[in-house]
């Protein structure tokens, strides 16, 4: 076995004993959604700072730097500003609430079956197009590593993330986060350190060395976010669908109070911040370094692996082989980390709030109810797989954006008014909902991240990428329309 296999290998049976160790402290259905609510504050904190940085975050950015330059850092501003919005809007009331996912905030206080439905639908659609983009950087992370077929790499993904949720539930799924965090951290204060050191510590010859390699290109956006309505749509997009991810609201009912919810949300966003300043120096260490040598880069002028793999490709040529597999070894520990939180919100979303407190009524037996849970942890993520088949080729931080702009517009909508806007009708939710998940859906499809890259159409239908400017007001629209005379 090489390096890269046996560190694998030792991270997969850290986080498995993690797991079982978890599962000997979980006796019932509420241990197994929310740990008890027993988890610390800073404990929650970094485990939420490890639910948001994936794939996308790590792998994904380097790449976007790379590539694209500027692009990577205006994600990461516009992620970023979601965290205080977070903390303003979602958090306490939530955790009032007592109810852990979309529909159980929407039904509780609409005794309505179409409601429920509609939360369920909006909960399972972000959850999916979010583990799409985890299984696609973890499959051609392992595709090129040990030369697996790309769906044999995403298989056993899939196959470790269905043991993790199956056996551990929210309690395994944090200490795995936790573990996975302090991890990628190090990682990246080691790659950041390695980047500074080739250029005397200083990030101001860092910068230098990228202009004078791309120009003023480098600190200027591309022609992909050239448009302004396009990165006031992708803004829009990544602040406000973090308050829609369905995985990151879980977390507020790990804890035990409001106080240790806005606690953990402080925690993470500092932790967040600090992720993509290291980030900033990784991904132009990346441009100046990874880009002008040819050892990483194919006959035809790509880069082995693709974008995505640009992270490995700099711990390579900075510290050898042991840094690329060590890398390696942490970004599948990342991407196993966030599909087991993502599979645990989808699988709750059809085993507590459609299978128990739909068609059973709030009388589920908790035995059913769990076996309902590992069934639906088994057909997302084969789901997942399939779908991740036709988006392999595209950059997971651009699917990341796109993910974001679904939870943008089918999620953030119908929890901000549920909460805070007297005046929304059953009517209104599900008019809302509809239109959220359809209308991002539909523009995403018509975009040219999807009806051009990845379907081969010459043209888009829609001109822009990032749908959330025209999907979110629609849905606000649809949830007032429906709310007209209706209580």
């Amino acid at each position: 076995m090489s390096l890269a296999q046996w560190l694998f290998l030792a991270l997969t049976l850290l986080t498995l004993g993690l797991t079982a160790a978890a599962r000997r402290r979980t006796a019932s259905l509420n241990d197994f959604y929310t740990a008890g609510g027993r988890v610390p504050a800073w404990q929650n904190g970094l485990a939420l700072a490890g639910d948001y940085l994936s794939a996308a975050a790590f792998l994904g950015a380097a790449g976007m730097y790379l590539g694209q330059g500027y692009d990577s850092l205006a994600y990461a501003v516009g992620t970023l500003a979601g965290w205080p919005l977070l903390l303003l809007l979602l958090a306490e009331p939530l955790r009032r609430q007592g109810r852990y996912t979309v529909a159980g905030v929407l039904s509780q206080r609409f005794d309505h079956a179409g409601v429920r439905l509609v939360g369920i639908a909006s909960s399972l659609t972000v959850t999916l197009c979010y583990l799409i983009v985890q299984l696609v950087g973890a499959g051609k992370l392992i595709e090129l590593l040990f030369g697996l077929p790309y769906l044999a790499a995403v298989g056993l993904v899939g196959a470790l993330m269905m043991i993790y949720v199956a056996l551990g539930g929210m309690l395994a799924a944090t200490w795995v986060q936790m573990s996975k965090a302090a991890l990628l951290f190090v990682c990246a204060l080691l790659l950041a350190g390695g980047v500074l050191a080739r250029y005397d510590g200083s990030p101001a010859a860092l910068f230098a060395a990228a202009e004078k390699l791309r120009g003023a290109a480098a600190f200027l956006p591309s022609q992909a976010l050239s448009d302004p309505v396009e990165v006031l749509s992708l803004g829009l997009g990544l602040s406000l669908g973090l308050l829609g991810l369905p995985h990151v609201l879980m977390r507020f009912f790990t804890v035990a109070d409001e106080r240790a919810a806005r606690r953990s949300v402080g925690v993470a966003t500092w932790l967040v911040a600090g992720f993509f300043v290291l980030n900033l120096i990784i991904g132009y260490g990346a441009l100046t370094l990874v880009g002008p040598a040819a050892q990483f880069h194919g006959a035809d002028g790509k880069l082995l692996g693709g974008g995505n793999m640009a992270a490995l490709h700099l711990a390579q040529l900075l510290g050898g082989d042991f840094a690329r597999a060590a890398v390696a070894a942490v970004a599948f520990a990342t991407i196993l980390a966030v599909v087991a939180g993502l599979t645990l919100a989808g699988a709750s979303a059809v085993s507590h709030d459609l299978y128990a407190s739909w068609l059973k009524q709030g009388q589920a037996d908790p035995r059913r109810e769990l076996a309902v849970s590992r069934l639906a942890t088994l057909g997302l993520g084969l789901a997942a797989m399939l779908l991740s088949t036709v988006f392999q080729q595209l950059n997971i931080a651009v699917m990341m954006g796109l993910a974001f702009a679904i939870a943008a517009s089918a999620n953030f909508p119908l929890l901000l008014l549920a909460l805070h806007w007297r005046g929304l009708s059953a009517r209104g939710v599900v008019w809302g909902g509809v239109a959220g998940i359809v209308g991002s859906l539909a523009l995403i499809v018509c975009g040219p991240a999807v009806w051009v890259a990845a379907l081969g159409h010459a043209k888009p239908l829609f001109p822009y990428s990032n749908p959330a400017l025209f999907s979110l007001p629609l849905a606000f629209a649809a949830a007032w329309l429906g709310s007209r005379g209706k209580r």
